[in-house]
């Protein structure tokens, strides 16, 4: 009953207007869905034509943004059940009737495959919902389709490019079609930013939700690690998987966060989260919070400090109070702990993986590496697989190698690092830009980061939120704010009180 509650009081408490029609546009929200819905002025199965409708307007012709690679052809046959039991029984939960696109790195049974973005997975159809999905669909959510990401989640050669797979091709960003759209959730990120579902389903690693939310001008969440299940996700690493959510508004992020997080037994590092993520939506969210700035984790780009600065400025007339220069001086240290961590998990939870999927799909890493020197032509035209052969060549899981680099990653990143920071200057959270603006696409060198702030929360396992803050250039940058375990609750709140204040986002225009 919480969620319809907080539901009911967000419709009182914002300050937006909601737009009472059938009309459906890059700013309609979960709630002007409901509302519209309750009004007898929208039909999920209307909802359904709508995004298909634009999903074939706009990233199969126009602009051709190949974000959506599958789709669920049951989709409007699930939409009419929702929408009959609305008239019997009222809305089945708090995401009824909302299509939603998965990564195409999810189990799900709805007649597609879970293919990495790989030609050895093209026939993987799994036999089961990732437990997240079932947490969707038991809150009415219609999973629409599947997105493109960068193959393996970007976890295969160490000059990928990003949004690029050997099984669909690349994605493109839809406010320069140029330009990279991250990774590795690079179609989730653009699917949402496009309008071409409501929300969206993204999973990181390190950034894999962060970069491609602030490059695409959308809000990302990475929850807690172990509060939303890694069930059904094909695996890079337990120490540092999740899933999160992926949309135009911290409203909606949240509304789909609260709907995902289940304490899921089976999860070797299950968390427990009893927070009311949707009670921490408040428009003076800002106000009193004790806010660092990691200088350390910028300094990359002089357009994106600037409107860094400016976010600051806006930060400080809400209320924060602002504490520089709060760094991360062991920071030098985590890289190489975090890959050699890497590295042993991915071989070792992607063999556990492949070895229940379906006869003629690669049963191992190593399998799966003769698999591409035969593909070579499709899988490797552009890229290796260095990073497959480096995890390969590692043992077990049980090697004091391998433990020894978990302990020091999560050491310097937790006690020695956010927790340390927020102690010693008595923070609530600390931000600093999420990346820099897109770079161009380029297959034949990689990806051109400049830097980012994901890897503190990433490596640690505790939240990151990023929100848009801007542009450089005509393209998107977001803000980052990361704090402790289990403090989604204070980055929420303050996540929706700067959005609510600035109002950044300006939805990409298509053609």
């Amino acid at each position: 009953m919480k969620v319809f509650q907080h539901l009911a009081l967000l419709i009182l408490l914002v300050t937006t207007t909601f737009n009472v029609s059938a009309e459906i546009n890059e700013s309609t929200t979960i709630h002007d869905i409901h509302q519209q819905m309750q009004s007898k002025q929208l039909t999920s199965e209307q909802l359904v034509q709508f995004y298909l409708k634009r999903i074939e307007a706009f990233d199969d012709k126009g602009m051709k943004l190949n974000s959506v690679v599958q789709l669920n052809e049951n989709a409007l046959q699930q939409a009419k059940a929702l929408d009959r039991y609305f008239i019997e029984n009222g809305f089945k939960g708090s995401l009824h009737g909302i299509p939603i696109l998965l990564k195409d790195n999810v189990d799900t049974t709805d007649g597609m495959a879970n293919t990495a973005g790989s030609v050895a997975l093209a026939k993987n159809f799994p036999e089961d919902d990732a437990f997240l999905v079932k947490q969707l669909k038991e809150a009415g959510a219609i999973i629409l389709g599947k997105t493109n990401l960068s193959e393996w989640a970007n976890f295969r050669s160490t000059a990928s490019s990003s949004g690029w797979s050997g099984l669909y091709g690349q994605s493109r960003n839809p406010y320069d079609i140029t330009t990279s759209p991250c990774g590795s959730s690079s179609g989730s990120g653009i699917a949402a930013a496009a309008n071409f579902a409501t929300v969206t389903i993204g999973t990181e690693t390190d950034g894999s939700v962060t970069c491609p939310a602030a490059i695409n001008g959308i809000v990302g969440i990475k929850p807690t690690l172990g509060t939303v299940s890694r069930d059904g996700i094909i695996p890079i690493a337990h120490s540092q998987d999740t899933a999160g959510p992926m949309a135009k508004n911290v409203t909606d992020a949240v509304i789909l966060l609260s709907a995902m997080v289940k304490a899921d037994k089976d999860d070797q590092d299950v968390v427990s989260s009893n927070i009311d993520y949707l009670s921490h939506l408040k428009l003076d969210g800002v106000k009193g919070k004790r806010i660092g700035i990691a200088r350390n984790l910028m300094g990359y780009h002089k357009g994106l400090d600037k409107v860094f600065s400016q976010a600051v400025l806006d930060l400080k007339k809400q209320g924060a109070v602002i504490v520089d220069n709060v760094n991360f001086e062991n920071k030098a240290q985590w890289g190489d702990a975090e890959f050699e961590v890497l590295l042993y998990e991915f071989k070792d939870e992607l063999n556990k993986y492949l070895a229940k999927t379906a006869l003629g799909i690669p049963k191992s890493l190593s399998e799966l590496i003769e698999f591409n020197i035969k593909n070579a032509n499709v899988e490797m035209k552009y890229f290796g697989q260095e990073i497959f052969l480096m995890a390969q060549a590692k043992g077990s899981i049980t090697e004091k190698n391998y433990l020894e680099a978990l302990e020091k990653a999560k050491r310097l990143t937790q006690e020695e690092g956010i927790d340390a920071l927020l102690e010693k200057h008595n923070l609530d959270m600390i931000i600093a830009p999420t990346t820099g603006p897109a770079w161009k696409t380029d297959w034949i060198n990689g990806d051109h980061y400049l830097g980012a702030a994901s890897s503190a929360a990433a490596i640690s396992g505790y939240p990151h939120i990023t929100i848009p803050m801007g542009y450089v250039h005509g393209l998107p940058v977001g803000l980052s704010m990361f704090s402790g375990k289990l403090k989604e609750g204070t980055l929420i709140e303050a996540a929706f009180g700067y959005e609510q204040a600035t109002k950044h986002r300006v939805a990409p225009k298509l053609q």
